[in-house]
């Protein structure tokens, strides 16, 4: 795992080396340049495959016509490798999959990036053609952002790195907070900044005499089986998913230094490591807990570890020590992520990295087997559209407000609340209403009024509607899993990881997210992913005779943490301070009166505030860190 950096147009090596020293934790066992008269290329190095120096980037071709810079992992290099050997075209110097891509490239242009199966972030400069290429993996699982200012194309995995370029000045988009706002994180293509995009998954842009030429789709999620294909059976599903399971972990396994496995105890990362010990080799595992009983879950890895015979390590901390990560982690995101797990996920990243330099995890599970309580929510709303009016209007929901509010993670009222506030509007639009923040009309009152003049005729749900439109004669359940993929899973989950592990150096791997796997899982009828309220269908009943009945039929949980008691305890003087009239009003974003209100109901318990809290506590430690320095 590395971090990338560069320009084509303006620039010189003083800014290169300031654009790639901001990722230097991203790669901290070496450092590249490539320079000439309008091009530079950066790159950190994490080493993971071919630990000689041979393996250092930028790399070249043969004859120095085309250089790249990689970042993350090529899954089936070795085989690419072998039919490049095989047109006695190319010779290597590395054991890199690095290399293979390069001469995969100069074979096959940009129709090199379908061939490839694993997690990445590129970039190549062809001398020939005076074009720069950046492309992205498939399911997005790494980052990359871009921008161009003054027919000069900027680009790097972070973009701490891209607005150390003179260049670029970070503004704040308003849009993107509107969006942020609703979603809790921003949404691909969009960034935070203005003028500064993320590269779409499964796409390629060529940068050419000083224009954007071409961006360019090479993969997309689809649930079409193919026409010549047999229906097929639970049984043949199963033992299909069992081989392309094997596969996937098997191929993530491969590694030149220490490697091991995030294991929460849950069904997704207990399958992966059930996978990794399949092959006979000891396999570490590793899990973090906490001293407070009620919020520690560590027990279940512990008895995933002890079944499976892995060499288990844990580490347990107090809540303490996650509270205190708040201002520290916060201010090192380059944008708002309103998902508090970042923090044991950090901690736990950094624990690991103590042992091994590659972890894998149970990532992209709960979106393709229908895994999260939503999918139960919306299948209940379908039982709900039927109830009479009266009872609805009449009974359920002038009950629901007046359930005692409970700081509780979770709590029914919470939940129960949450449902009725989302179920009403378009169902395109339901799981997200449920899984965000702040409403259209919480959103009108939380910003100043000359402000929401700007954004209120702006529709939120727009990337909602272009991802849905070619599906929309798909099934709901596909629409919903397809909208997991691209958003929740892509913006907040895989960022949520690549923040944290790589901010202390570590690979993290994904074996759910290998595309074969998720072709062929989409590819099931909906009833063996989620049948009745059951989810997860097939994969628990896969894994039944290989873990233990306790961790098969466990409740999923994740790292549920007490943000509402937080809020209202701990991190309230935080709350306080951040949100203090001075402070709002200095900002000129927020409607102060109202944020008052939000934060005396939350800490009297006539309201549980804690998501429109939490989402503007982030917010405003990413504002004081990069807008009020600036």
């Amino acid at each position: 795992m590395c971090g990338i950096a560069g320009y084509v147009g303006q620039g010189n090596e003083d800014t290169l080396r300031k654009m790639s020293g901001v990722l230097s934790y991203r790669g901290p066992d070496d450092q590249g340049f490539f320079i000439n008269r309008h091009v530079g290329l950066a790159h950190n190095r994490l080493s993971i495959i071919d630990l000689s120096p041979l393996g250092h980037q930028p790399m070249a071709n043969e004859d120095n016509s085309i250089q790249i810079i990689f970042n993350g992992e090529i899954y089936n290099y070795q085989d690419l490798k072998k039919d490049l050997l095989a047109t006695g075209r190319h010779q290597f110097k590395s054991q890199t999959d690095t290399e293979v891509i390069l001469h995969l490239y100069e074979d096959l242009g940009t129709d090199c990036f379908a061939k490839l199966n694993g997690m990445f972030a590129l970039a190549i400069w062809d001398e020939t053609k005076q074009a720069l290429i950046l492309a992205r993996d498939r399911l997005g699982k790494k980052p990359l952002y871009w921008t161009i200012s003054q027919n000069t194309i900027i680009f790097a995995s972070e973009p701490k790195a891209i607005l150390s370029h003179p260049l670029v000045r970070p503004e704040l988009d308003l849009s993107a907070l509107n969006k942020y706002l609703l979603y809790e994180y921003i949404p691909t293509p969009h960034s935070i900044f203005k003028n500064l995009h993320k590269l779409e998954p499964g796409h390629y842009l060529v940068f050419q005499n000083n224009t954007l030429v071409k961006k360019e789709k090479f993969w997309d999620i689809s649930f079409n089986c193919s026409a010549n294909e047999s229906p097929i059976t639970l049984a043949q599903a199963q033992t299909k998913l069992d081989d392309i399971l094997t596969k996937a972990v098997n191929s993530r396994l491969v590694s030149d230094v220490p490697l091991g496995i995030f294991l929460s105890g849950g069904l997704d990362s207990s399958t992966v490591a059930y996978y990794a010990t399949r092959g006979g080799q000891k396999i570490k595992t590793f899990s973090i807990g906490f001293q407070e009983p009620s919020f520690d879950e560590s027990r279940y890895a512990r008895e995933v570890a002890a079944y499976l015979g892995t060499e288990h390590h844990e580490k347990f901390f107090r809540v303490t020590e996650v509270l205190d990560l708040v201002p520290h982690v916060f201010s090192l995101l380059d944008e708002p992520l309103a998902d508090a797990s970042i923090l044991p996920t950090f901690l736990l990243a950094k624990f690991t990295r103590e042992k091994v330099t590659v972890a894998l995890g149970g990532d992209g599970g709960d979106e393709l087997f229908c895994g999260y309580d939503t999918f139960i929510a919306h299948r209940l709303a379908k039982y709900y559209d039927y109830l009479p009016s009266w009872l609805k209007h009449s009974l359920i929901e002038k009950i629901i407000p007046l359930l005692p509010v409970s700081h509780h993670n979770l709590s029914l009222d919470f939940k129960a609340k949450k449902f009725i506030s989302g179920y009403y509007g378009p169902l395109n639009y339901r799981n997200q209403r449920w899984l965000g923040s702040f409403d259209r009309l919480e959103r009108e009152q939380l910003f100043k009024p000359e402000i929401w003049q700007e954004l209120q005729s702006q529709n939120e749900f727009i990337d909602l509607d272009q991802l849905l439109l070619p599906l929309c004669t798909q099934p709901y359940f596909n629409r919903l899993i397809y909208t997991y993929l691209r958003t929740y899973l892509m913006d907040d989950i895989l960022v949520k990881v690549d923040r944290a592990s790589m901010y202390n150096s570590l690979e993290v791997r994904a074996p759910f997210l290998d595309y074969r796997l998720v072709d062929f899982v989409n590819s099931l009828p909906l009833k063996f992913k989620f049948k009745g309220l059951t989810t997860k269908y097939i994969l628990r009943k896969l894994m039944a005779d290989k873990l233990p009945a306790s961790i098969i039929n466990r409740k999923k949980k994740g790292f549920g943490l007490p943000l509402s008691g937080w809020l209202s305890g701990a991190l309230k003087p935080l709350l306080l301070d951040i949100f203090s009239e001075s402070a709002i009003k200095r900002a000129g974003l927020f409607n102060y009166s109202y944020l008052q209100k939000l934060l005396t109901d939350h800490f009297a318990k006539r309201r549980d505030n804690r998501k429109l809290l939490w989402t503007l506590t982030v917010f405003e430690l990413w504002r004081s860190h990069w807008l009020d320095k600036k």
